[in-house]
């Protein structure tokens, strides 16, 4: 049975999607039923191509792609939307976020305030946020499990405006280390502590196996120190190799892809020799962790935004953090460009994400431009966050791409982001699920 706060916080939803704006409500209402053509000027269907169509008719019927046709068709009785005069390209995927909170000076407080309930309106508000900002799939990593369940469920059942959730609840972690609570009496560590975390290989088997039975679609774990904890435990590697190994073995035996947090080079490794799927963020990667990515094929998800933020809050006059936060920020987040200069020259794939939460949500296009810094074209950046990031999830059949039987998740922006990345800092159109939820 769900939980009396599960059940709040799915009443809370609905109450929240009722009171929307009314420009979402039109959306909604609008419907992905009917036939709807619409007109674009330029139309890069598959960013794995590259190839960018001209004056192309996207054909949607109840919800997904049914044909694109050449030139600017329609049949009667269809709804025509005319982007005649855009750039249109499938709805972005951010593969790291976390869409329940967002960093701000009170988090610590929130931590010990904040119900479920709460976590879940306030994903609610971030989700909705997110997906005008023109990403139509997120992959949350790290969220109370009642919250963003029940807010992953609303938006698949179209109670609530957002993007498609991949979600792993709460991170799987070592007993005091980065995922656990720490910094607060020891009542209230013991209240903020959850099932999740753990210590010995049988332990954290243990660990993985709840949260696949609590809900999760992904197991994301924190291998090494984190920036954002309140301890000094720096960011070097935290879980034993056995403890790596056990987690990984189990979580594919669940069917689950298997994510890591890491930051210092041991835990990367560690984690990487363990079989595991891919890294978030990866700062201290070195040759041998490149080497581990491409024999693996695992991913990288480099997170530059949330570098770039910590280290600019960590050294502004209005810096936030605790001294431990700010010492680890000041440490790692300059580091994290270079970082992804050397994974791209080296063949390592990279998936687009943000971390969003720790900056603010509706910033995360911001990242683009970060790739491209760090030696990206902005064709791989867009590749990065479509079918790159796809592949990653495990969901190249409905992200990613524009093609017929694929779900109508589009966006659209005026000027040419291949030219100019930061165009996808200005989407103008957003359709998910062949519904418009934004549209300048």
């Amino acid at each position: 049975m769900k939980s009396v706060a599960a059940v709040a916080a799915a009443w809370m939803l609905a109450l929240a999607f009722n009171s929307a704006s009314q420009t979402s409500a039109n959306a909604q209402e609008s419907g992905a039923s009917e036939t709807t053509f619409v007109y674009a000027g330029r139309l890069l269907a598959d960013p794995q191509s590259g190839v960018v169509q001209r004056d192309k008719t996207l054909v949607i019927r109840n919800g997904r792609v049914a044909e694109i046709r050449d030139g600017f068709v329609s049949d009667p009785g269809g709804r025509v939307v005319d982007l005649s005069q855009s750039f249109v390209l499938p709805g972005l995927i951010d593969s790291h976020v976390h869409i329940t909170r967002q960093q701000n000076p009170n988090a610590r407080l929130m931590a010990v305030t904040d119900s479920e309930a709460d976590l879940a309106i306030s994903g609610a508000h971030y989700a909705r946020i997110t997906l005008e900002a023109g990403f139509t799939t997120v992959a949350d990593l790290g969220a109370d499990n009642n919250a963003i369940f029940a807010l992953r469920d609303g938006i698949a059942a179209g109670q609530v405006a957002g993007p498609r959730i991949i979600a792993s609840g709460s991170s799987v972690s070592i007993h005091g280390g980065h995922g656990d609570a720490n910094g607060y009496r020891d009542d209230i560590l013991h209240l903020l502590s959850s099932e999740s975390v753990c210590s010995g290989p049988e332990d954290c088997m243990r660990a993985v196996r709840t949260q696949v039975r609590a809900g999760a679609d992904v197991i994301k774990i924190t291998a090494t120190g984190g920036v954002l904890s309140n301890t000094a435990a720096g960011l070097a590697q935290q879980f034993t190799d056995a403890e790596l190994a056990a987690i990984v073995e189990a979580g594919h035996r669940m069917g689950r892809r298997v994510t890591a947090h890491a930051h210092g080079v041991d835990g990367i490794n560690a984690f990487l020799r363990a079989g595991g799927d891919s890294i978030e963020h990866g700062t201290y990667l070195d040759d041998e962790s490149i080497r581990l990515f491409r024999q693996n094929d695992a991913f990288l998800v480099p997170t530059l935004l949330a570098g770039d933020f910590v280290a600019r809050i960590a050294s502004s006059p209005d810096n936030f953090f605790t001294p431990a936060q700010t010492a680890k920020a000041l440490e790692a987040g300059p580091k994290m460009l270079d970082m992804a200069r050397r994974a791209h020259a080296g063949g390592v794939r990279i998936a687009f994400g943000t971390d969003s939460g720790v900056s603010a949500h509706g910033d995360n296009a911001q990242e683009f431009a970060l790739l491209v810094q760090a030696g990206m074209t902005p064709l791989e950046a867009v590749q990065a966050a479509t079918v790159v990031a796809a592949e990653h999830l495990g969901i190249s059949a409905e992200a990613g791409r524009l093609a017929p039987n694929m779900p109508a998740d589009l966006i659209a922006v005026s000027g040419d982001p291949l030219s100019d990345v930061t165009e996808l800092e200005r989407v103008r159109f957003v359709m998910r699920g062949g519904r418009i939820y934004r549209q300048d």
